[in-house]
């Protein structure tokens, strides 16, 4: 495997800097300049990597959700039913929900300050969440019609968008434990406490 090239290395840099500062201050709080000097890089290295603050969110979302894709990846992989992948999903929301560096959904985040459907940063969001509700339609269609899979995947994924609402506003534990409690009913599943 050959080394990554240092150019490489530099523009993750940014994006991990630029995401860090994203998550704690938001997007249009969070200027060029700060992300620059935060980061310890040049101007000119920074417009050679990203032309626009838009892109550079744009980067920095997709990062995020390529993570989240990996964590939900390595969770599929349990010889589990469809029904408690989707349990094991939750699961993580709840440990997430509880973690120190929990500041809510970055994406939510973005979809709040940039929300022209025509954005990229908002054609970033609606692609994050409307990969996580395939995901869980894509596990339910092993059990049910595809019309019902469709539909109780999207409920799943507003008990999600309301918990994680919720958990950043002070109530992670109830708004946890209530979503987990409608998603097993909606699931046909015994409801077990964390």
């Amino acid at each position: 495997m050959s080394p990554i090239p240092a150019s490489s290395e530099k523009r993750q840099h940014i994006v991990q800097t630029a995401y860090a500062l994203f998550k704690r201050d938001g997007f249009h709080a969070t200027g060029i300049d700060r992300i620059i000097a935060e980061a310890d890089i040049a101007k000119m290295t920074m417009y050679r990597h990203f032309p626009s603050k838009e892109g550079l969110i744009a980067e920095v979302l997709g990062w995020r959700a390529q993570r989240f894709e990996h964590q939900l990846d390595q969770l599929a992989l349990l010889e589990t039913t469809p029904q408690q992948k989707i349990m094991t999903i939750f699961d993580w929301y709840g440990g997430w929900f509880q973690s120190p560096d929990f500041h809510g959904c970055l994406f939510a985040h973005a979809l709040a300050e940039y929300g022209d459907p025509g954005h990229p940063v908002f054609k970033a969001v609606a692609e994050q969440k409307n990969g996580l509700q395939r995901r869980m339609c894509r596990l339910l269609e092993e059990v049910m019609p595809g019309d019902r899979a469709e539909a109780v995947a999207s409920a799943l994924l507003m008990l999600i968008e309301g918990a994680s609402l919720l958990a950043q506003i002070g109530q992670a534990d109830t708004a946890f434990e209530n979503a987990r409690q409608a998603a097993c009913g909606l699931l046909g599943q015994p409801v077990a406490m964390q």
